[in-house]
């Protein structure tokens, strides 16, 4: 029997670049291991019905790209997850840390335990903050939030906090 071709040990595309149908058929070849097209097309059926060559196309995509592996068992490819499921879902977590909080866990802690962050100021809007007598927020929410960071300071807790040990 041949064994799986395999490319590289890591996907060459990150996770969010995945489309919406591309990581439909991934999250039903996660729990299962492998599968064939027919197979993955059978239990996506249930909630997206779509046609056999629909989803052998979304399949031969995601071995180009190097996120899934295949190999020939008859007439058919079996696929198999390149990355496991906690991979991708690690991966696309720090893709949103870096693309949407700058790299702050801290922020995105904060965003998840509803304190309102405010950018870290530029250099032109301190100086224009600056020469204007402002010396940053000044609304009541502010007093939660330092101006630089956007992190919860240390005189106040929110009610709820989110497990950072999975950040």
């Amino acid at each position: 029997m041949k064994e799986f071709a395999k490319k590289s040990s890591a996907p060459r595309r990150a996770v969010l670049d995945l489309a919406p149908l591309e990581l439909d058929c991934m999250n039903i070849l996660w729990p299962v291991g492998e599968g064939t097209v027919r197979d993955i097309r059978d239990r996506l059926a249930e909630r997206r019905p779509r046609a056999y060559t629909t989803i052998m196309t979304i399949m031969d995509r995601l071995a180009r790209k190097g996120i899934v592996e295949r190999r020939k068992v008859g007439r058919a490819y079996l696929y198999r997850p390149n990355l496991s499921a906690e991979d991708a879902r690690s991966q696309a977590l720090v893709q949103v840390i870096e693309n949407f909080f700058g790299g702050s866990k801290e922020r995105l802690l904060g965003h998840l335990n509803g304190v309102a962050a405010y950018p870290a100021p530029t250099p032109r809007a301190f100086a224009a903050a600056a020469a204007a007598g402002a010396a940053g927020p000044t609304s009541a929410s502010s007093s939660h939030v330092t101006s630089q960071t956007g992190t919860p300071s240390d005189d106040s807790e929110p009610a709820e906090r989110i497990d950072d040990t999975l950040l």
